[in-house]
């Protein structure tokens, strides 16, 4: 399965933005998908995962109250809204498809990854 991660882009402190991840080659409806995100001289951390059908996520501290990760297996597509970002929100978001359908919060727990879509924000 490829994945494609878009909706970065540059917005000021307070603002919000929406991540798509789209899946092509076949379903990922039956795997948990996961957004990690990696800042530069740093590690690639879980922001989000989300269950195989959307009915467990999981939030990171430091984004809980301010994301939402959501999926719609019609579309084959996984969404994290974003909202009130922080300048240390500034990464690199990378979409995954794990090897299980509850996905999990390690990088090696995920088989798929897309190429990741920066998100930069200014204070």
């Amino acid at each position: 399965v490829q994945l494609q991660a878009s909706g970065g882009g540059l917005v000021q402190a307070g603002g919000s933005l929406r991540l798509s991840c789209a899946a092509s080659g076949r379903t990922f409806s039956d795997n948990g998908v996961g957004w990690f995100r990696q800042a530069p001289g740093k590690e690639r951390d879980l922001v989000a995962s989300i269950s195989w059908r959307g009915g467990s996520t999981v939030y990171s501290d430091s984004v809980k109250g301010r994301c939402t990760i959501s999926r719609d297996n019609a579309k084959n597509t996984v969404y994290l809204q974003m909202s009130s970002l922080k300048p240390e929100d500034t990464a690199v978001y990378y979409c995954a498809a794990a090897r299980l359908p509850l996905g999990g919060d390690e990088p090696r727990m995920y088989r798929y990854w897309g190429q990741g879509t920066k998100v930069t924000v200014s204070s």
